[in-house]
């Protein structure tokens, strides 16, 4: 560790992305992604130098180290010899570039990548900070690396929720939560938007996700509802949008190069006059999906397994809209019930948190984000912890 390293000074933090989706502020769907995006945003803000090794056609606030031209085209990707070494070839650039003399703190991103460290027994030139954006029983590699960790390892795990603290609790080096933030200011905000009359569902079309209780949820209440997402290569995510569709009364086309108030009265408008009333528009942008928002009565959040956060829950109530969810994972964590939308222990009570709607203050949801999961509150948590590690390891 350099001895010059003090705390006053700027931070420089390399950021070892994922290659799934480019690192860059309009995705549709790429939450790791997003969240990366908005680390980065938040430490550039902050006057840290933050380093994103990324693919070449990502768009980030602080400096840009590209290590393949594009990132991969699918968000689950085949393990075929092309991404195997395009992984390869992304973690040894990357090291690389951490080896020069210049960098603080390597931050992973992809407990993926842990099978390329482990596997070529990799000496890491500074401490890893690894947030962990996946759930405890998913990643076999990830596990693997850290059976081979010891406490005095220069690795440290950092979980984004409580319940996924707790679920991570065996881990090596294990950190305090830092919550993930958005930038509210670029979520639009009024305090009685038009229209307001459906219902949202937003995210990746699976079982876990539910939508087909949120679909039980509107036709129990007669609420119209939007169902935005997209069907990620995967048989049993094919399946179950094929028995959603019987319920589904329109298929629509949501993308436009429009934005603004234009997007609203020429894309959404004629979608909402439509009659339907369920009605799916496919996957959207991220300017897309905040027009989305704001102009829906609630978004739905019917999780059926322990989500380690949920950004839906943290995008929507930036935009003021409350979040009607079952209370499962971090959602006890991040929707206040009865403030900021209702926690709900069945399909029943979501329908009753629909009926009382008009008990929740827009103005409550916003200020609830910008009090508690604001990119710049993020940002500063992860400059303590790094600042924290680095006087860690030059004692040690």
């Amino acid at each position: 560790m350099d001895a010059s390293f003090n705390r006053s000074s700027p931070l420089n933090v390399l950021h070892v992305a994922t290659l799934n989706r480019p690192i860059r502020e309009d995705l549709g769907y790429g939450p790791i992604e997003t969240v990366i995006y908005n680390i980065d945003r938040g430490l550039h803000d902050l006057g840290h130098r933050s380093i994103v090794a990324c693919s070449g056609d990502s768009l980030v606030a602080g400096t840009h180290f590209p290590t393949i031209p594009n990132a991969f085209s699918a968000y689950v990707s085949d393990d075929t010899p092309a991404y195997r070494e395009s992984m390869r070839r992304h973690l040894a650039l990357s090291l690389e570039r951490a080896g020069r003399g210049d960098v603080d703190i390597i931050h992973l991103h992809d407990a993926v990548m842990t099978r390329y460290i482990f596997e070529g027994n990799v000496d890491l030139p500074v401490p890893v900070v690894m947030t962990l954006h996946v759930p405890a029983e998913d990643e076999a590699d990830f596990k693997h690396w850290n059976a081979s960790l010891v406490e005095s390892s220069a690795a440290y795990f950092v979980p984004i929720s409580e319940f996924q603290r707790q679920t991570h609790r065996n881990l090596v080096n294990l950190q305090p939560v830092v919550h993930h933030g958005v930038d509210v200011d670029v979520h639009p905000f009024e305090c009685a938007p038009a229209e307001r009359d459906y219902l949202l569902s937003i995210g990746r079309i699976t079982k876990d996700k539910g939508q087909d209780l949120a679909i039980r949820v509107a036709e129990a209440t007669g609420e119209r509802l939007v169902i935005a997402g997209n069907v990620q290569n995967k048989a049993k995510d094919r399946a179950y949008f094929e028995t959603l569709k019987a319920s589904i009364d329109l298929v629509a086309d949501a993308d436009s190069p429009l934005t603004g108030r234009e997007y609203y009265l020429k894309v959404m408008k004629p979608i909402l006059d439509s009659g339907a009333r369920i009605i799916y528009i496919g996957e959207v942008s991220s300017a897309q999906k905040k027009m989305w928002y704001l102009h829906a009565k609630a978004t739905l959040f019917p999780i059926q397994w322990g989500e380690p956060f949920g950004l839906v829950l943290i995008e929507s109530m930036a935009c003021g809209t409350p979040v009607v969810a079952l209370g499962k994972g971090s959602v006890p964590e991040i929707v206040v019930h009865g403030r900021t939308g209702f926690v709900a222990d069945s399909v029943a009570q979501m329908v009753d948190g629909v009926r009382n709607l008009d008990r929740i203050a827009r103005a409550d949801c916003r200020r609830h984000v910008e009090n508690n999961f604001s990119v710049t509150a993020m940002a500063r948590k992860y400059a303590a912890l790094y600042r924290r590690i680095n006087e860690h390891c030059q004692i040690a």
